[in-house]
């Protein structure tokens, strides 16, 4: 019971207990409220079997319980307007019902442990939510297996990331790619731009020993 979501374990549990005959919402609870602290009755039609499943949850974690500790337990605190929030402990004749047809079903029995007097949960109480967990187990996967389905999904990602690029490396690539093309273009026209100067240079080289040639033959 430990091991199980409380609120899934309420539920299965007050799905299980509108079976039981001795259990049943009395004719007032359509429209009673479950505190003083609180507005409004329980939007739910099957609020008292959830709330039966409930108490039979914490007799059985802290029983010996009696319902002035449950008053506490269900209790909380009421908006009064301006002024400031007050706790409330919650109804004690819904309590006092509740452990009353928990006990007829023989689900719970009355105990004394030293100076403790209240409700404990008997064995039939115990194997009745023991089961259910055990069921809400038997349909969630154990560690185990949700550990192996988290390897196998990682090793379905390293292979993809093997095999497909990202596109952050697409666009690097691309990007190194055209500083390349630009590079080179950049080079080539250097190249041409240096044939282009080294020309005329050639052309005055040639020219100028001819003209001194011709001045020695004037002389």
């Amino acid at each position: 019971m430990y091991d199980v979501d409380s609120q899934e374990l309420n539920s299965k549990a007050a799905e299980e207990l509108k079976k039981v005959p001795e259990i049943k919402a009395p004719s007032w609870a359509t429209f009673v409220k479950t505190g003083m602290h609180k507005e409004r009755a329980p939007l739910d039609k099957d609020w008292w079997y959830f709330r039966i499943a409930s108490v039979l949850r914490i007799v059985y974690r802290l029983g010996p319980v009696g319902v002035s500790k449950l008053r506490t337990k269900y209790g909380g605190k009421k908006n009064r307007g301006v002024k400031k929030e007050h706790f409330f402990r919650g109804s004690g004749n819904i309590l006092r019902k509740s452990l009353q047809q928990l006990e007829k079903a023989g689900l719970v029995k009355f105990a004394e442990k030293g100076v403790h007097k209240g409700r404990i949960v008997t064995p039939k109480g115990k194997a009745f939510l023991d089961k259910i967990a055990t069921q809400i187990q038997g349909q969630k996967p154990k560690p185990e297996e949700k550990k192996a389905e988290v390897k196998q999904e990682q090793k379905v990602d390293v292979k993809e990331q093997k095999t497909i690029k990202p596109k952050t490396e697409v666009k690097t690539e691309a990007k190194k790619e055209v500083k390349q093309e630009q590079k080179t273009e950049k080079k080539i026209e250097i190249k041409k731009d240096q044939k282009v100067e080294k020309k005329p240079e050639e052309t005055k080289e040639k020219v100028e020993p001819k003209k001194e040639v011709k001045k020695a033959e004037e002389k």
